[in-house]
């Protein structure tokens, strides 16, 4: 069984996909953490991230993969280190790159073809896993979203105003939806979700119904 969650940054997703990966006592697939090591990768070669064919290159023989709650990057753990405010940026700059989400995509359906799991990202439901069993789109309003990532950012000592939170999501909307490849949209047999008003809870619980009900008829 898989369950894709898709949607923009700062509704939530990852946090859900978590707790809902534990509710329903299956592996949690952290694709955004896959593409932080693909950054973190570029940052360390001193590669520029906006050289297509450079990164391209790089992420060709980049071994990414999860050791329970680590992620290495070539043998090493870099699940702390993916976490930077600078990792946060290129991330989403390489995530555009054909190569970087081809690669990817491979590397994500080998980790799908191991058993059951909650995957989360921006394209899981309509490019990694079209035929996933259960689909969800999880979004929210721009200010609960700015909210949200500014509290984040807080806890990790960062205190960027809450207009400079906003004006970054709005960005990292207009690459995501707007890329060639791959763009983020909801799959459409996906269950849209607006948590701008719900807790994680109330998400969760609700998502667990609907998975534990089995799948719905095409």
């Amino acid at each position: 069984m898989i369950v894709t969650i898709d949607g923009p940054a700062g509704s939530g997703k990852s946090t859900v996909a978590k707790i809902l990966a534990e509710r329903l006592d299956v592996r949690f697939l952290d694709t955004g953490a896959m593409y932080r090591a693909v950054a973190l990768a570029i940052l360390k070669a001193g590669i520029d991230e906006s050289n297509s064919d450079q990164v391209a290159m790089h992420v060709r023989n980049l071994k990414i993969e999860f050791e329970g709650a680590r992620l290495l990057l070539n043998g090493e753990d870099v699940t702390t280190a993916i976490r930077t405010p600078e990792v946060t940026a290129v991330s989403s700059i390489v995530a555009s790159n054909p190569s970087v989400r081809a690669r990817l995509v491979e590397l994500q359906r080998q980790i799908g073809r191991q058993g059951s799991l909650v995957t989360e990202g921006r394209d899981q439901g309509t490019v990694v896993f079209p035929e996933a069993e259960h689909k969800f789109f999880v979004t929210a309003n721009i200010d609960a979203r700015a909210w949200r990532r500014q509290q984040e950012l807080a806890a990790k000592g960062s205190n960027l105003p809450l207009n400079i939170v906003r004006d970054q999501l709005r960005q990292r909307d207009d690459r995501d939806e707007t890329r060639e490849h791959a763009p983020m949209k909801p799959a459409e047999n996906a269950i849209i979700v607006d948590t701008s008003h719900l807790t994680i809870a109330q998400v969760v619980e609700s998502m667990a119904k609907q998975v534990l009900a089995g799948p719905r008829t095409p």
